[in-house]
């Protein structure tokens, strides 16, 4: 009895090291993740976020950034500040111009880890067609296996932050009332096949 409960201890420890061996891809799941920002209105900050965004995010749960990769695309024409009048003038060329440039681009570069679940991801994020890199802050979260709807599925998350300077992307109208600084945060949660 005690041999057969060692075995399967055993048995159950490798096949949960097996089953978190990475690395693995993942889809961004728009609907719960956020792709948020913040600028300044005079002296205040006015939110803002994007509806429509898509990606993939390759990690390694054990932790090894080598093998780690981010690519996602932002539709500029889903920016929503809570006000469509505004959300209107975004849209125009002196600013997101969306009929010209439809996406912000994101690809990841290098992952770095600097503690337990943090790491420093440096990457290109090209907007108005101008690629500029970028640094994020960014906790891995965790990993679980999916209940119920998600059966099947491995859920995994991330948060990520960054503060740009719009203007290095030629972004300058509005100034000196609009703020040149944008503070961005990501929630991204991301979904795999439980066999993949």
């Amino acid at each position: 009895m005690k041999k057969h409960l060692i075995l399967t201890s055993i048995l159950t420890i490798g096949a949960a090291t097996l089953f978190a061996a990475g690395p693995h891809t993942y889809e961004i799941d728009p609907t719960h993740s956020g792709v948020n920002f913040k600028v300044r209105h005079f002296f205040n900050k006015v939110p803002g976020k994007f509806g429509k965004f898509k990606g993939t995010v390759t990690f390694d749960p054990s932790g090894d950034p080598s093998v780690a990769q981010a690519n996602a695309t932002i539709d500029t024409s889903s920016v929503d500040t809570s006000n469509s009048k505004r959300d209107d003038h975004l849209k125009q060329d002196d600013y997101f111009n969306v009929e010209k440039h439809d996406s912000i681009d994101f690809v990841s570069k290098k992952w770095e880890k600097v503690g337990d679940k943090k790491y420093k991801v440096t990457g290109d994020l090209t907007l108005l067609g101008k690629t500029k890199p970028v640094t994020l802050d960014v906790d891995y979260l965790g990993e679980m296996a999916g209940k119920g709807p998600y059966e099947g599925i491995m859920v995994a998350g991330w948060e990520g932050t960054t503060t740009i300077d719009r203007t290095d992307w030629g972004l300058t109208s509005g100034q000196p009332i609009v703020g040149d600084e944008v503070e961005i945060e990501l929630s991204i949660q991301g979904h795999r096949p439980a066999d993949k």
